[in-house]
């Protein structure tokens, strides 16, 4: 966490969070949802305006957690932003040279399992959690299974986010009422 957030967060404990205004896609892209987009629909149904200020993107990178429940959420300063997740808290990009796998933020991670869901998706559940490999990098992952690197699991990826413990919307989590309004 940058330690402007940190100094922020000392000196602000109490700003309310913030639900439904960032969503990640199934391709590791972020986006604003303002309340007009909100109004539309759901994320990724309604997905808002795509971000494309990088160092506003990196910024959200290195600031990007978990809590307890297993909402992510981009840490704006004092303030919690949740974000709304298309399939996953990561998106892979495999390695060309090493299948290493790098997320969204440009982590790294040591791949545990590969998982295959209904629809053909591959995920991965690593050391940093569970992640859905980039589209453009399934011909990687699909050499690795051919080479035995990996075994893929099948799985139904309505069942990930409870078998991961991940949340893909805190915001309708909250509306629901089982997170407690600031």
């Amino acid at each position: 966490m940058d330690d402007i957030v940190k100094q922020a967060l000392a000196k602000w404990p109490n700003v309310p969070d913030c639900y439904g205004w960032l969503g990640l896609d199934a391709r590791g892209r972020w986006y604003l949802r303002d309340d007009a987009t909100q109004a539309v629909g759901g994320f990724p149904h309604s997905k808002g305006s795509l971000l494309q200020h990088d160092k506003l993107i990196a910024f959200i990178a290195r600031n990007y957690e978990h809590d307890a429940q297993g909402q992510w959420f981009f840490q704006n300063g004092p303030q919690r932003v949740y974000v709304e997740l298309e399939a996953a808290p990561w998106v892979w990009r495999l390695q060309p040279h090493d299948l290493r796998a790098v997320s969204h933020t440009g982590r790294e991670a040591s791949v545990r399992h590969c998982l295959l869901d209904e629809l053909g998706r591959v995920y991965l559940d690593t050391d940093l959690g569970l992640g859905l490999v980039h589209t453009l990098d399934v011909a990687l992952a699909a050499d690795a299974v051919t080479d035995g690197r990996w075994t893929p699991e099948d799985v139904k990826a309505q069942d990930l986010p409870i078998r991961y413990g991940y949340v893909c919307s805190p915001r309708a989590r909250w509306e629901a009422g089982a997170q407690q309004h600031p």
